[in-house]
């Protein structure tokens, strides 16, 4: 089952066949909605006028990879924090994995191991690789055994609670009203 969020179609095609694309999506997506995030990898391809590249985006210039991410409309909310981090993302791509995205999960031998290399990459914590997991395992059908326990409830079946359950704008509304009840509880 493809990636299907409520974004531009080709969007969506960008991240079912890019796999840099797709963490990069992940990677951006704190402090701003979802479907920015996830739809920010697609225009930074616009603005550097091809797919991405790991080792590019590992050697580009910081200061020029900065402009690329503050150009209107910004690619996130805060632009030189993350066109950093994206710059980082690449160069432990590069350094772990000769640049291929893919090779993050497609080498992994299980599900923990899937978690541990995902949360081994700059700007992935613990939910957001859990999180990362989830998407791989819902959406691209990246099974290795015990994938689902290394996504926590994140990987539970018919679950809404992140962007791993997305589907359609009706699923994006369960998942949002999921967030709220949340931080509601987190507050009280």
């Amino acid at each position: 089952m493809p990636i299907t969020l409520p974004i531009d179609p080709e969007a969506n095609a960008l991240l079912n066949r890019d796999p840099l694309a797709l963490l990069t999506a992940m990677l951006l997506d704190q402090q701003i909605p979802l479907e920015r995030a996830f739809a920010a990898p697609y225009e930074l391809t616009r603005r550097l006028g091809h797919d991405l590249d790991a080792e590019e985006l590992a050697s580009f210039d910081p200061d020029a990879l900065i402009e690329i991410f503050g150009r209107k409309p910004a690619l996130h909310r805060f632009p030189k924090a993350m066109a950093k981090r994206v710059q980082d993302l690449g160069r432990a791509l590069v350094d772990t994995y000769d640049g291929r995205a893919e090779r993050v999960w497609t080498e992994a031998k299980s599900g923990a191991d899937l978690y541990k290399r995902v949360a081994a990459l700059p700007g992935f914590g613990d939910q957001k690789a859990k999180i990362f997991v989830a998407l791989l395992g819902k959406g691209l059908d990246v099974h290795p055994d015990g994938w689902r326990e290394a996504a926590g409830h994140y990987g539970e079946d018919g679950s809404r609670r992140s962007v791993a359950d997305i589907t359609d704008e009706e699923t994006l509304l369960q998942v949002r009203t999921y967030k709220q009840q949340m931080k509601a509880a987190a507050k009280a």
